[in-house]
């Protein structure tokens, strides 16, 4: 059986927790193989590649794949000076690299933006799946504009955890930030945000010009 292979080359190794949204975009926009998902960890290395374009040359070398997803946080940049980035990074990339079929993912703020939407998979992550705390998530049309996504996301598995004392400051919030996306079964709510509809717009037209449906 063939399988279709993508590598998510991401600002940090939080970032990995957007495979799952790139998973059901490719499968949403028509993909009919088995997708095969590598998050590039360089952090291993022995040499660190120094700036994005060296980090895209190590991914592509390493994580050989069909389609390569470059993430960056737009935080307090135009979203379109991080693709404008990546663009630069790829047109120099070295002549004996067969250049890959890439899509920026780049969210307005964080990408934990996009796990403050549902409630279940928060608890579920938790450790406390049917706890009765009361979340206030905020509304996802303000998401992309909170100052700290991150660190909302992280109060509302410590409330959701229901921990307290001790035990609240040994729970393992960031790996259960981690795990909010693996508990997500539909990303649909998204849609109505501005850097989601790109890459998912993005993601059908290489879908579709490389006729992968």
């Amino acid at each position: 059986m063939k399988f279709f292979h993508f590598t998510l080359l991401s600002d940090g190794s939080s970032d990995k927790a957007l495979i799952p949204h790139l998973t059901w975009l490719l499968k949403q926009n028509g993909l009919s193989l088995p997708v095969v998902s590598a998050w590039a960890d360089l952090s291993r290395l022995r040499e660190k590649p120094n700036g994005l374009l060296q980090k895209i040359e190590k991914s592509i070398e390493l994580y050989p794949c069909d389609l390569l997803f470059i993430h960056r946080d737009a935080e307090r940049e135009n979203p379109n000076n991080r693709r404008q980035e990546i663009a630069e990074a790829l047109s120099k990339l070295n002549r004996r690299i067969i250049k890959p079929i890439a899509i920026c993912v780049i969210p307005v703020r964080m990408h934990e933006a996009w796990l403050l939407f549902e409630e279940s998979a928060i608890r579920r992550a938790s450790g406390n799946p049917n706890g009765s705390s009361r979340i206030n998530l905020p509304k996802l049309r303000n998401i992309e504009n909170l100052p700290d996504p991150k660190e909302t996301l992280y109060n509302i598995l410590r409330i959701a955890s229901e921990k307290t004392g001790r035990r609240l400051k040994q729970f393992p919030v960031r790996h259960s930030a981690g795990q909010v996306a693996e508990y997500i079964e539909d990303f649909s709510p998204l849609r109505s945000l501005s850097a989601f509809q790109q890459l998912e717009a993005d993601i059908k037209e290489i879908i579709d010009n490389n006729n992968w449906n």
